[in-house]
């Protein structure tokens, strides 16, 4: 075949076998410069197959590439340069990760530069649109992708966690987005709600991406600047993209675990988090609505905890520096002076039969506005949405209120944690929730009751490293999935928690609101 000739339908697959017909076949040099050895090409739907002279053919997947690119070259040639970034295996027993490899073909069969530059540019465009990722179609759930070229509005902050964000940001990040035709505009917060601020006043119109590089507090503050908007319900489709640059990351572990990837950590789980942005697959994520008895509505993405986990993270928050290593040196800490906590949990379990609901359920939560306090119930009629209104709290009554019939109440009040969390992981290192998933419209509501002792405590944080804390079968230990819940400590002394940021402690509720926002998810 003469070079850059395109294959037809049905034509021979190559190497690989089950990679497909060959779209386009080649023959170039490797390399930019003259000089390289001939290289035969063949582009599948799946792969670009490179045969060079007397060696092993070797296979590029499409899957691993972020990015192809064409130019002209010296001596009237052209080039085209595909980066991927496959998995390889680790060294000395460390997990396998992802590592970047560039590939570039000199390109010189034409009789000018012109001709040699057209080649190159259809081989890069092909190859970019075959590594697009293909669009999940499932009934009821919507998929999507990021164009190309790609705004991003990077917020972040230098000092979360270790303090090493605006630096792994540079040299992790940076690069990869231009490879895959992302143009970041970086916003470097300066004070605590900074980032709050800047996506509620700005214009979201300028930007196909909001990224957050920090830890999962500052997605916090983000998604309840979204809320407090007029336009929420349009801000809240904006894609949002977690980079981890703090201590827990566990958002971050949990795009990477649905993605399908090993567990990861450091600089291997935010190579695998900019990987996901790149190739730029977004779908709908659930939120939960929490409101508090002193009025306020927060919407959370992540968790709501009380007692030991909330202790832990909250104390710990002096040990940032040492990274997700600051929640073990709590833990160890907290378990010399093992706490009771006291007071009511309820919940509505996820399974409970629509016809088991009262016929005429009690007036609901009012809808308020995000962050703000919450108006008596009797000011706003059921069911009423007004400009720039809230989703309504229908599963939920006022607070002063018994919860309804149709919901089970712990008949235990005394607890060593509650813990509501609605993604798979509670760090990058502690796997707590193995069947949550973005979209499942539950929240997975974990609790353990007084009486534990301190080596089964630590025996159940061991065993979530790899999620098997349920198989200890720990007769305090409760899990149930939930569509909403509510606590009422008994004191106001401690901590509560909501997405790892600090919240006074009192009575609060929530339920999930399904398919709420969007995030960058991996295919």
């Amino acid at each position: 075949m003469s070079a850059g000739r395109r294959g037809a339908p049905g034509a021979d697959a190559g190497p690989g076998g089950d990679a497909g017909p060959v779209l386009l076949r080649g023959t170039f040099t490797a390399g930019p410069g003259p000089g390289g050895a001939a290289c035969a090409l063949a582009l599948t739907p799946r792969e670009l197959q490179v045969r060079g002279p007397g060696g092993p053919d070797a296979a590029l997947r499409l899957a691993d590439c972020v990015g192809c690119a064409a130019a002209p070259a010296a001596a009237a040639a052209a080039a085209f340069s595909l980066v991927c970034y496959p998995v390889r295996g680790g060294r000395w027993g460390s997990p396998p990760a992802r590592h970047r490899r560039e590939s570039t073909f000199r390109v010189a069969v034409a009789p000018d530069a012109e001709g040699n530059l057209r080649i190159a540019r259809a081989w890069s465009d092909k190859i970019r649109e075959l590594a697009a990722p293909a669009v999940p179609r499932p009934d009821g759930v919507s998929y999507g992708l990021l164009p190309r070229p790609c705004r991003a509005l990077v917020l972040l902050n230098p000092l979360s966690g270790p303090g090493l964000a605006l630096k792994d940001f540079q040299a992790v990040v940076q690069p990869m987005l231009a490879e895959a035709d992302i143009a970041p505009t970086v916003f470097v917060t300066e004070r605590p709600q900074h980032a709050h601020e800047k996506v509620r006043d700005e214009d979201l119109a300028q930007w196909d991406a909001l990224v957050v590089m920090s830890g999962d507090g500052l997605l916090h503050e983000v998604v309840n600047g979204l809320m407090e908007r007029r336009d929420w319900e349009a801000a809240v489709k904006k894609p949002l993209c977690i980079l981890p640059g703090g201590s827990g990351n566990a958002l971050a572990a949990s795009i990477n675990h649905y993605a399908g990837n090993a567990r990861a950590a450091k600089q291997e789980l935010l190579t695998n988090c900019a990987f996901i942005l790149c190739k730029g697959l977004h779908t709908q994520m659930d939120l939960v609505s929490l409101s508090t008895a002193s009025g306020k509505r927060l919407f959370s993405f992540l968790s709501f905890g009380w007692g030991f986990i909330s202790d832990v993270d909250i104390a710990s928050e002096k040990y940032r520096k040492l990274g997700n290593a600051r929640f073990t040196v709590g833990t160890i800490q907290h378990l010399a002076r093992l706490r009771v906590y006291q007071g009511r949990l309820s919940y509505l379990p996820a399974d409970a039969a629509p016809g088991a609901e009262r016929a005429e359920p009690p007036a609901p939560v009012p809808n308020g506005h995000a962050g703000s306090i919450l108006p008596p119930a009797e000011t706003e009629a059921p069911g009423a949405r007004g400009e720039g209104a809230l989703p309504e709290d229908s599963l939920l009554v006022p607070l002063q209120q018994p919860v309804p019939a149709h919901w089970t109440v712990v008949p235990e009040e005394e607890f060593v944690f509650v813990y509501a969390i609605y993604q798979s992981h509670l760090g990058s290192d502690l796997l707590m929730a193995p069947a949550a998933r973005l979209h499942d419209g539950r929240i997975h509501l974990f609790f353990l009751k007084a009486g534990v002792t301190r080596v089964m405590l630590l025996k159940l944080f061991l065993a979530m490293e790899k999620g098997t804390h349920l198989d200890l079968r720990c007769p305090h230990l409760r899990y149930v999935p939930v569509r909403a819940f509510r606590l009422e400590p008994r004191a106001s002394a401690g901590v509560m928690t909501v997405d790892g940021e600090a919240l006074a402690c009192e009575p609060v509720q929530g339920q999930v609101h399904g398919r709420l926002c969007r995030v960058v998810c991996g295919s």
